[in-house]
């Protein structure tokens, strides 16, 4: 088989927050004077990430427009902030703390911060792969599960120029793991499904979204975790050079 296109999701696989969301979520407390460690905004968040999960199952369609997935990501960080302690009592807040009111500004506050590049780096494989895949003739996209601040992002870092086109669910609405997502990326790259390979780190959005409509999956597990699956996993996107689905000739 020779392929023609890779198309890749973006958050675990080929950006992260920087110098982490806990920081993150750290300095917009801090600016409104209040002290929260890392290790207590981490377990913080872990709670956060399980509520995603629960929200994804049950309905993902947040991702399909830009105030749907402004309110998701401000109900989470809100939740973050009533975890380390601000109280959901507008009126008696306890121990100190601003509110719900307060917690729910500085929830959109670190959403907001999100849209900045400087809150985002590219893994170290990053850009050298794109470079080199983009060398040998690789039609290179973007689908992501994202809002429509992607684009300017991959401006801002630098990799834009590698890429046939950046789609973001939240602009075009539709999202992974729907067809029609996907079959835009087609289009956009004037491919086949037979002839493009998607990458992503969840198995729902990017393996099944991938499959639905003919498009080989490889599944990236950045973290190291050992994940076993019914297709090819990778853990740097540097083995897709050596892989044999890409090999050319």
């Amino acid at each position: 088989m020779r392929y023609k296109a890779v198309f890749f999701d973006v958050g675990n696989t080929l950006l992260y927050p920087y110098p982490s969301v806990e920081a993150i979520c750290a300095e917009v407390l801090a600016n409104h004077g209040y002290n929260v460690s890392l290790g207590r905004l981490a377990e913080a968040l872990s709670r956060a990430d399980e509520y995603y999960e629960e929200k994804y199952r049950e309905d993902d369609t947040f991702w399909l427009s830009e105030e749907r997935a402004v309110s998701l990501w401000t109900d989470l960080y809100t939740l973050v902030m009533m975890e380390v302690g601000l109280s959901a009592d507008p009126i008696h807040p306890a121990g100190g703390g601003g509110g719900k009111s307060e917690a729910s500004g500085m929830a959109r506050e670190i959403y907001d911060e999100f849209g900045h590049s400087e809150r985002w780096r590219t893994y170290p494989d990053v850009l050298p792969v794109l470079r080199e895949l983009k060398e040998r003739g690789f039609i290179l996209g973007i689908i992501s599960n994202w809002d429509t601040r992607l684009p300017s992002l991959c401006v801002e870092l630098g990799f834009s120029p590698l890429l046939s086109f950046v789609i973001a669910s939240a602009a075009v609405g539709s999202l992974k793991p729907q067809p029609c997502i996907f079959e835009l990326g087609l289009w956009r790259a004037g491919v086949e499904a037979s002839e493009a390979i998607h990458v992503g780190d969840h198995y729902y959005a990017d393996v099944m979204g991938a499959r639905c409509v003919g498009i080989t999956p490889i599944l990236i597990d950045r973290e190291k975790r050992g994940i076993k699956s019914d297709c090819p996993v990778i853990e740097s996107l540097d083995e897709l050079l050596s892989c044999n689905l890409l090999r050319t000739g």
